[in-house]
C-alpha cells in the first residue's frame, strides 16, 4: 500500500512541512505517452507540472529558434539597438555602467565580448558596493563623459536612477538603461529604457533577467548594422558564442527558467561545455569540475566567485574574468577571486549565525523575518536572507547598520512581491532608497525608521500571503521504493531540465526506509543510510547545512525507524566511477506499519 499525499489530505512531515504529490490527469498522461514517446513517470511530471501535450517538445528541447522573441517587441528597443548601431558605425566611445552582481557582471561582459567583436573597446564601470552603493551616482556617468564616453549602457541597473540620468542628460551623454527590475510611472530622463518590467510595458516576457535583455539587445544591434550594410567585407558576430556568460547571469539571478530563459540557459551550458570562453574555463579549472557544467555549477559554483568580488573584494573583477583574452591574468584574476570567496564564506557564516538567533526569537506567528546588525558586511545580507528564507519560509529582510544608516537586502516568497512592497515604502517615505523584483528587493533605511519599516511590510505580507501554511508545503513528483532509485531514472529525470526557479528539481519519497545510520559530518551536514524495510536495499544520503535546525534534529533522533524520506536523486561521479546519493530535503513518520 502507498501513502497519499494530496492537498485535501497533506501528510505533514517531522519539521511541519505539508507533502503534497502533484496530481496529474491519467488520460493526459496516456496521451503523452502514446504521442512522444516518454516513459509514464516522466510524462506524469510533466502534466503535474503543467506542460501541456503540444509544449513538450519546446519543454524538452528549448531552442532559441523556437522560443526567441522579436527584440523589438520592448519598448524602446528600435531606438536604443538604432543608438548604438550609430555608435558604432561612427567610431564612438562607449561605455558600460553595471551592477555588481552575477547579472551585472554577465550583462557587462556580455556586451563587451560583442562591442570588441565590432571594433571597439568600452569602457566598463563597476560601482563600489560599499562607497557607491546600487545603481549610477552622477559623479560616476560625468568621470565616464571625461573619460571620453558619448554613449553610456547601463545594465542590471538604473531604471531608478532619476537624478544621475537627468544630470547625464544636462550633460550632454546619452544613457540608455537595460534593466528588469521593477519600474514606477514615471521614466528617468533617457535615451531609451528597455525594461520588460517597465510598468507600461506589455511584453510577456517579464521573467527575463538583465543579462537576457542584453543579448537581445545585442541581437537588435546586429539586426540594425546587417540592414545598414555595415557587415559587408566583415565577419558578422555569432552571438551563440556567448551564451554561456548569458546561462551563467539568467541562472544566478535566480529567475524563472521558462520560455526564452529555459532556451538561453538551456544553449548556455552546452557552450559552457565547450569551455570556449577564458574566464569561464579558468573557473571551471580551479573548481575542479571536470564532468559537464550544469545549473548547479553555475549558480553554487560559479556564480558564488564572480560575486565574491562585489561582495568583499573589487567589483569589477568578475567582468575582468569573464572577459579577459590572457592566459596569466585569466589565472591571476581567478585566483584573487578564489581569495575573497574564502573571506565571504567565513564573514557569511559570523552575519548568519546572528541573523538566525535575532530570527528565531521573533513571534512565530509573525509574517515576515527583520533582522539587523551594526557592522553587518553588505556584501552577504543577501546570501544570509536567502538562506532564512529557505529556513522560515517566510519573507525576509536582512540590515547591515553602520553610521545610522541600514543597507539591506530581501528575499520574497511566492504570493509576496519585495519589489512592489519597497517601491511603496520609498513612496511613503519610509525608505532612503530602492528597488528590485517580486522575489528580491533591495534598500536603505534611516536606522530609526526601521521599526515602522517592519510594521510597514508587515502589514502588506499579512494583506497579500493569506494562507502562512501554504508557503511550507513540500510539493512531491513522484513516490518510490529504494530499488526503484536508479541511475537511469536520474538520467530519465535529467532529460526535463535546466532546473530552476518554476521549474524545480524532481522531488521524490524515497518510502518505508530505516534510518540506520544519521551522523554528523563536516561542521554542519548530517548523513545516513537508508534502508528498504522489506528488501533491504540501501541508498546512501545527506542532508545540507541542517545541523541546529528542525530538519537536523528530526534525523538525528529517528535512528532505527521507518520513514518516508523526501529529497532529490543526484549522480555523482569520483574517480571514473558513478554512483547514486539522495540528497534529503524532509522526513515524515511511514504509515506504513511493520509486519507482526
Amino acid at each position: 500500500m502507498a501513502v497519499a499525499y494530496t492537498a485535501e489530505a497533506p501528510s505533514i512531515s517531522l519539521t511541519g512541512r505539508p507533502w503534497i504529490l502533484r496530481e496529474a490527469d491519467d488520460r493526459q498522461v496516456l496521451a503523452m505517452v502514446q504521442k512522444h514517446g516518454l516513459p509514464e513517470m516522466l510524462s506524469r511530471i510533466l502534466v503535474a507540472r503543467g506542460v501541456g501535450l503540444e509544449e513538450v517538445e519546446d519543454f524538452m528541447n528549448p531552442s532559441l529558434k523556437a522560443l526567441m522573441p522579436d527584440p523589438s517587441h520592448l519598448l524602446d528597443m528600435d531606438a536604443a539597438s538604432a543608438r548604438v548601431a550609430q555608435a558604432v558605425m561612427a567610431g564612438e566611445r562607449m561605455a558600460i555602467f553595471g551592477d555588481y552582481d552575477v547579472d551585472g557582471a554577465t550583462s557587462s561582459a556580455l556586451l563587451v565580448h560583442f562591442m570588441r567583436a565590432l571594433g571597439g573597446e568600452p569602457i566598463v564601470y563597476i560601482p563600489d558596493r560599499m562607497k557607491e552603493g546600487y545603481g549610477p551616482n552622477t559623479a560616476a556617468l560625468l568621470s565616464l563623459k571625461e573619460r571620453g564616453a558619448s554613449l553610456v549602457i547601463t545594465v542590471d541597473c538604473g531604471t531608478l536612477s532619476f537624478e544621475p540620468l537627468e544630470a547625464a542628460h544636462q550633460a550632454g551623454v546619452d544613457v540608455i538603461v537595460i534593466d528588469h527590475h521593477q519600474g514606477e510611472a514615471r521614466l528617468p530622463k533617457a535615451y531609451a529604457v528597455v525594461n520588460p518590467n517597465r510598468l507600461d510595458e506589455s511584453s510577456p516576457h517579464r521573467h527575463l533577467a538583465a543579462v537576457g535583455v542584453s543579448f537581445l539587445l545585442a541581437v537588435a544591434v546586429n539586426r540594425c548594422l546587417r540592414a545598414q550594410g555595415w557587415f559587408e567585407g566583415k565577419r558578422e558576430p555569432d552571438l551563440r558564442q556567448w551564451l554561456d556568460i548569458v546561462a551563467l547571469g539568467t541562472v544566478c539571478d535566480v529567475v524563472p527558467l521558462v520560455g526564452v530563459n529555459r532556451a538561453l540557459v538551456a544553449q548556455g551550458l552546452k557552450v559552457m561545455a565547450g569551455r570556449g570562453n577564458l574566464g569561464m574555463r579558468t573557473m571551471l579549472d580551479m573548481a575542479k569540475i571536470d564532468d559537464r557544467p550544469g545549473v548547479y555549477h553555475a549558480g553554487f559554483v560559479l556564480g558564488p566567485r564572480i560575486n565574491a568580488g562585489g561582495r568583499v573584494g573589487k567589483s569589477d573583477l568578475g567582468v575582468r574574468l569573464l572577459t579577459s583574452q590572457d592566459e596569466t591574468e585569466a589565472q591571476g584574476l581567478a585566483k584573487e577571486l578564489e581569495q575573497y570567496n574564502a573571506e565571504r564564506k567565513a564573514i557569511e557564516a559570523a552575519v548568519l549565525e546572528e541573523a538566525q538567533l535575532q530570527a528565531e526569537r521573533l513571534d512565530e506567528g509573525s509574517p515576515m523575518i527583520l533582522v539587523s546588525g551594526q557592522g553587518w558586511h553588505p556584501g552577504v545580507i543577501g546570501i544570509v536572507a536567502g538562506r532564512l528564507k529557505e529556513r522560515f519560509h517566510k519573507p525576509v529582510a536582512v540590515l547591515g547598520v553602520e553610521g545610522g544608516i541600514g543597507k539591506a537586502s530581501a528575499r520574497s516568497v511566492t504570493g509576496f512581491d519585495f519589489g512592489a512592497a519597497v517601491i511603496a515604502a520609498r513612496d511613503m517615505g519610509l525608505l532612503l532608497a530602492g528597488g528590485g523584483h517580486a522575489m528580491a528587493a533591495g534598500f536603505s533605511v534611516e536606522e530609526d525608521k526601521i521599526p515602522a519599516l517592519a510594521e510597514f511590510l508587515s502589514t502588506r505580507v499579512r494583506a497579500q500571503v493569506k494562507d502562512t501554511v501554504a508557503q511550507k508545503r513540500l510539493f512531491l513528483d513522484c513516490m518510490l521504493g529504494v530499488s526503484g532509485a536508479t541511475a537511469e531514472l536520474v538520467e530519465q529525470m535529467e532529460r526535463l531540465g535546466p532546473f530552476g526557479q518554476a521549474n524545480p528539481n524532481i522531488r521524490v519519497v524515497i518510502q518505508n526506509v530505516v534510518n540506520l545510520k544519521p551522523d554528523v559530518v563536516g561542521q554542519d551536514h548530517i548523513r545516513t543510510l537508508l534502508v528498504d524495510r522489506l528488501s533491504n536495499a540501501r541508498l546512501s544520503a545527506i542532508s545540507f547545512r541542517c545541523v541546529g535546525t528542525s530538519l537536523g534534529e528530526a534525523l538525528l533522533s529517528t535512528r532505527g525507524q521507518v520513514l518516508d524520506v523526501a529529497g532529490q536523486l543526484r549522480l555523482q561521479d569520483w574517480n571514473g566511477k558513478q554512483s547514486l546519493s539522495f540528497q534529503i530535503d524532509d522526513i515524515a513518520r511511514t504509515s506504513m506499519q511493520p509486519e507482526g
